[in-house]
């Protein structure tokens, strides 16, 4: 019994990678494409605006997009993840938290693969990997945590409030431009500034430009907050959906 969790969790997994590459010909091959494309117009667009800032401009934003791409594909996913998988749920015992988590694996996976992608992009840049590139995975460790307990809470909010995934959508949408994934944070005024720097996301988005893109180690308030906002979403995800379980399943 005590495997039959990490059993589900494995098999969940595997379905929604099939899933979401069934339709696909050149399926897991989109994870590496699709953020070289989506560097490739964002750079047309903003390289030459943004030339004299920022050095190295197509890897500036792919690592942003990375990151970002990652949380919101965990997110939006596991927000229905209870929805989706109503009968299994009532019909099957199982630790309800292994289906949001499954979605939070899932985008993981996929987010692992754009590293490939990443990786090229460093290479054709002639940009080094040093020493603190092994902070890194601590930022997506905090990342993961920060994605998974807003999962849980979402997931337990769409299953009484099914409009809340065309609100958080457009949440998304603003939390995106307070993110400075393709500008420069210098060129805004000093208050606009301190508000992205309390905007989680931004925080791992840069500490991640830090250790890789420059090459040093993130300073200790990024650390700091990253570290404060992963474990604390977790830990309040993980409360909600504990005591929210009941309810849902009578909702369900």
């Amino acid at each position: 019994m005590k495997g039959q969790p990490y059993f589900a969790l494995r098999q969940l997994v595997t379905r929604e990678m099939k899933r979401k590459y069934s339709r696909s010909r050149l399926g897991i091959l989109w994870s590496v494409l699709s953020p070289l494309l989506s560097m490739a117009v964002l750079s047309l667009v903003f390289s030459t605006m943004f030339r004299k800032s920022i050095e190295n401009y197509p890897v500036y934003y792919l690592t942003g997009f990375v990151i970002w791409s990652f949380f919101t594909a965990a997110t939006n996913t596991a927000m229905t993840a209870l929805a989706d998988n109503q009968a299994l749920i009532l019909q099957i015992r199982l630790p309800r938290s292994v289906f949001p988590l499954s979605r939070v694996v899932t985008a993981f996976v996929n987010f692992l693969y754009s590293l490939a992608a990443y990786g090229v992009m460093l290479l054709l840049f002639r940009i080094p990997v040093r020493g603190s590139a092994l902070v890194f995975p601590v930022l997506v460790f905090f990342l993961f945590l920060f994605s998974l307990g807003m999962g849980y809470i979402l997931s337990v909010l769409y299953v009484f409030f099914g409009d809340i995934r065309h609100l958080y959508g457009v949440a998304l949408t603003l939390w995106m431009y307070l993110s400075a994934l393709f500008y420069p944070l210098e060129l805004l005024p000093g208050t606009m500034q301190a508000v992205i720097w309390q905007n989680p996301v931004y925080n791992f988005i840069a500490g991640a430009r830090d250790c890789i893109l420059y090459g040093r180690i993130p300073p200790a308030g990024v650390l700091l907050r990253t570290a404060v906002w992963g474990a604390g979403m977790y830990g309040i995800g993980r409360l909600v959906f504990r005591r929210s379980q009941s309810k849902v399943i009578q909702k369900l």
